[in-house]
């Protein structure tokens, strides 16, 4: 498998760590203009479904991501081409917005509604969340921390990265190479990526689901963008989608 760097992964990375780099020697901070906010928050943008992607919150974030882009795409933009392996990049990477923003709009208005219930009004509630606290009795009798937490953490932290078009990309590589020997960090024997990729989506899923996720990761982006991914990488290895 020839892993030189072909022209659209160069490109991608090339953007990622300018994007990386020019806020930290400039000293700006374009979270609130490129980062994905949650819909209901004063600094969402629809362009963030895209601009998301080139932002990263540390070293080891864009390491991981480059690499695997790097690793996992380049036989796929040898295979597909320049063109068609960008169309399924950021269809894998906006997918996973969308499905990240629809799980976490569900997990929101479950918990709204309580705050409404309460007779909170809706400009009281967005005042409410943007303070991060209250000492509002009527929210205390209503709410446990737990779900004050939980709904506040869901409107005030924007989420970042492109690990969700990797995702898509590690499935498509799945598909296309599902007897290619992978291996884990924490389990270094080789695996099948036809084993490797359906563990690690599994593993999103139920640190998505529970309680037990390690550190603030956006488990169902990564899940969405693996699910848009396989959709698109099956469709076009069904109908022998080829290009040139």
């Amino acid at each position: 498998m020839n892993l030189k760097l072909t022209d659209a992964i160069k490109h991608l990375i090339i953007i990622n760590v300018i994007v990386f780099i020019a806020p930290q020697l400039l000293k700006l901070d374009f979270t609130n203009i490129l980062a994905l906010h949650f819909p209901k928050n004063e600094h969402f943008g629809i362009w963030q479904y895209v601009t998301h992607m080139f932002m990263h919150g540390s070293f080891a974030h864009i390491l991981f991501n480059m690499y695997g882009l790097w690793a996992f795409g380049t036989p796929l933009e040898q295979m597909w081409g320049k063109k068609k392996f960008l169309f399924f990049f950021f269809s894998a990477g906006i997918g996973a917005g969308l499905i990240y923003t629809l799980v976490n709009y569900y997990q929101f208005n479950g918990i709204y509604e309580l705050f409404v219930n309460a007779g909170l009004n809706p400009d009281e509630i967005l005042s409410i969340l943007k303070k991060g606290n209250t000492n509002d009795a009527r929210v205390v009798a209503a709410i446990t921390q737990e779900q004050f937490n939980k709904i506040s953490m869901l409107y005030n932290t924007p989420a970042v990265g492109a690990s969700g078009a990797v995702y898509g990309v590690l499935v498509a590589f799945g598909l296309y190479f599902k007897d290619a020997k992978l291996a884990l960090i924490f389990f270094p024997v080789p695996i099948a990526a036809k084993y490797f990729i359906p563990i690690m989506i599994l593993g999103d899923l139920f640190f998505g689901m529970t309680k037990y996720s390690i550190g603030n990761i956006a488990h169902f982006a990564h899940v969405g963008g693996a699910l848009i991914g396989f959709l698109i990488a099956w469709y076009w290895k069904k109908n022998q989608f080829k290009t040139n």
